[in-house]
């Protein structure tokens, strides 16, 4: 039986995409091993995780953003954790490793390259390769992306509780706002100015604010005296998704995905300062396809956010609906463990 690792994380959206492996491969009768970061999310998703055979944090950080001498020190720390990651697997015969990408996967990523017998698999998320994958793609036995026509399986993993709850949407009752579990100010600025409209137009309002900014903006709702179900971070979005019929969100990866297997149009509004603008291209992809609006934070206005509320959004949940397969976690899985004929 295969020796499996999956390797990635530092922020919540590779961390998704990590679980959703983990998730399918526990379904198989496999218990990962996980490796990732001290210094991410990683410890607060996985450290306690019952379907890991065990969990390893690593003193790895990221190389971006530092000056001379912390890109210097981070990259020996990268180098010394990889052979120790490398001695890992050869003792405990490990035969697959998955990046989900992020600094966190780096140790285990090099270290699966400088293994003998040990193939690599990497999923890349957004539309412009992170440089840790652009690196090591090369030695990947597969790639899997969401962008890259030639990825044999050109989808996102999501987990399947955000297809459970889809439905075709027809009309907007309801709106959620969609910051990230950080929260993003100018989303919420925004909600705040369209509120009073919304209100008059009958339109009730779903808002993820944020930890920081969740005090500030309940009390605006209040003083508006508008009643909107405010919340700053929780467990089950798939279950807000579902009662609203239309979205404002970041484009990350993980969220943009997940709101196409909910078929929920979305205005999405990129982090303008996401490496190589990623967020930024992520959101064009389905604009594109007409399956979705995109507005940067300077260019966003009332008046487009308006219009976009009276455009066919049956079609766009439909063809969003359309977009993403339930299933691609499961064919990626039946590749890395040679279930389906190259």
């Amino acid at each position: 039986m295969d020796k499996i690792v999956i390797t990635g994380g530092g922020t919540g959206g590779h961390l998704k995409v990590a679980q959703v492996f983990m998730n399918e491969f526990h379904k198989r009768g496999y218990n990962p091993i996980y490796i990732g970061s001290q210094n991410g999310q990683d410890k607060q998703w996985f450290e306690h995780e019952r379907k890991l055979q065990k969990a390893l944090f690593l003193d790895s950080k990221g190389v971006v953003n530092k000056d001379f001498l912390g890109k210097i020190k981070s990259l020996f720390q990268i180098v010394k954790l990889s052979f120790y990651c490398s001695d890992i697997f050869e003792k405990v015969k490990v035969t697959k490793v998955i990046s989900v990408g992020g600094y966190s996967a780096a140790p285990a990523t090099f270290g699966a390259i400088m293994t003998k017998g040990c193939q690599l698999y990497i999923h890349e998320q957004n539309s412009r390769m992170g440089k840790l994958n652009s690196l090591t793609s090369r030695f990947a036995t597969e790639l899997f992306s969401s962008y890259d026509m030639h990825s044999r399986v050109r989808d996102y993993p999501v987990d399947s509780k955000f297809f459970d709850e889809a439905r075709i949407r027809q009309e907007v009752k309801t709106i959620i706002f969609l910051g990230g579990s950080q929260g993003a100010k100018s989303i919420n600025n925004f909600a705040l100015k369209v509120a009073p409209q919304l209100k008059t137009m009958g339109i009730h309002i779903i808002h993820q604010t944020g930890k920081e900014d969740f005090n500030r903006v309940s009390e605006k709702y209040k003083a508006m005296d508008i009643e909107v179900n405010v919340f700053d971070f929780c467990n089950d979005i798939e279950k807000k998704m579902a009662k609203a019929d239309f979205a404002v969100s970041r484009s990350g990866a993980s969220t943009l995905w997940e709101l196409s297997a909910n078929a929920l149009p979305t205005l999405f509004i990129p982090y303008p300062y996401a490496a190589q603008n990623h967020q930024y291209y992520n959101a064009e992809f389905l604009a594109q396809k007409g399956l979705a609006f995109l507005k940067t934070e300077n260019e966003l206005s009332q008046d487009f956010f308006f219009e976009c509320l009276k455009k066919d959004l049956s079609k766009i949940s439909k063809g969003l609906a359309e977009s993403i397969m339930s299933d691609s976690v499961e064919v990626m899985v039946d590749i890395i463990l040679n279930e389906k004929n190259k």
